[in-house]
Formats: structure tokens, C-alpha cells, sequence
């Protein structure tokens, strides 16, 4: 009897253990929660391999089963980087409608259906124009040549 209650007990010991590590594949990595400014640092590496902290692809931040919260975190200054690349892009920074199409790309990469509101969100932000009008055709080509790279290696 004793051996058969070990094993139970064994066996609801591994359950747990998987059950406790399938959680931290939900979290999006440290890297992730740079700020605004951290995103945009990070951009400037675009359309080369652009890394948070380093070594993290923004379409890593984006996990699956990712909490509300965790979203709202790691969202909110990828909008706002948006933002400030779409006004500088809107001056007629090339680099800026470049680095703003690699955060899309990325943005659209990482995501799954629950972040489909980020990504409707970043690419308003993105394609934002304050006469409603399309934008250039020098910042449409810079950012689509921005999003293929993010959409690739972000």
C-alpha cells in the first residue's frame, strides 16, 4: 500500500511541477518592459536585427495566454512609441517611417488573436495622418520596406 500512495504522491508531485512551469511561458520577457524610449532605442537598429536589452525581438513580448495586465504593460509604450515615430515620420523623417514599419511587423509577427487589439492599435497609431489623407508614397515605401524586416526578423 505504501508504494502505491508514493507513487500517487509522485505522480501529483511532476502534475504540479508542469502545471507551475507552464506559467512562466505565458510571461513576456523582462526585456519587454523597457518603456517607450527603450522601444525606440531599439528601433534604431531597424531594418537590422533589432533587439530589446539586447538580445529580446519584440515579437517575443507577445506570448500566448498573456494576462490583461501583462498586455496593458508591455502594449501601452509600443503604442506610444508608435505614436512618436508616426510624428516624426509625418515631418518627413524616412528612418522614423522605417523603424515605425518594423514595430508593426514585429507587432504583427508576435501576435495571436488575443493581442489583435494591440495590433489594430499600433498600426493606427502608425498610419495616423491628421488630414485623414493617405500618406506619402516615401514614407509608404519606407515603412513597407520596415515592415518586411520586422515582419521577418522582429
Amino acid at each position: 500500500m505504501l508504494r502505491g500512495t508514493s507513487i500517487v504522491l509522485a505522480a501529483a508531485a511532476i502534475l504540479a511541477i508542469a502545471g507551475c512551469g507552464s506559467k512562466t511561458n505565458d510571461l513576456a520577457p523582462a526585456a519587454c518592459l523597457v518603456g517607450d524610449n527603450g522601444y525606440l532605442r531599439a528601433l534604431e537598429q531597424a531594418p537590422g536585427e533589432v533587439r530589446l536589452a539586447g538580445t529580446t525581438p519584440i515579437s517575443d513580448c507577445l506570448v500566448p495566454a498573456q494576462d490583461g495586465g501583462q498586455l496593458a504593460n508591455v502594449g501601452e509604450p509600443m503604442v506610444k512609441a508608435a505614436t512618436k515615430l508616426n510624428n516624426e515620420a509625418r515631418r518627413g523623417s524616412l528612418p522614423a517611417a522605417l523603424q515605425l514599419g518594423y514595430l508593426s511587423g514585429a507587432v504583427a509577427k508576435g501576435a495571436d488573436a488575443i493581442h489583435t487589439d494591440l495590433v489594430r492599435r499600433v498600426n493606427s497609431a502608425a498610419q495616423f495622418s491628421e488630414t485623414g489623407s493617405t500618406l506619402p508614397a516615401s514614407f509608404q515605401r519606407a515603412f513597407g520596406r520596415g515592415y518586411a524586416a520586422g515582419n521577418r526578423s522582429g
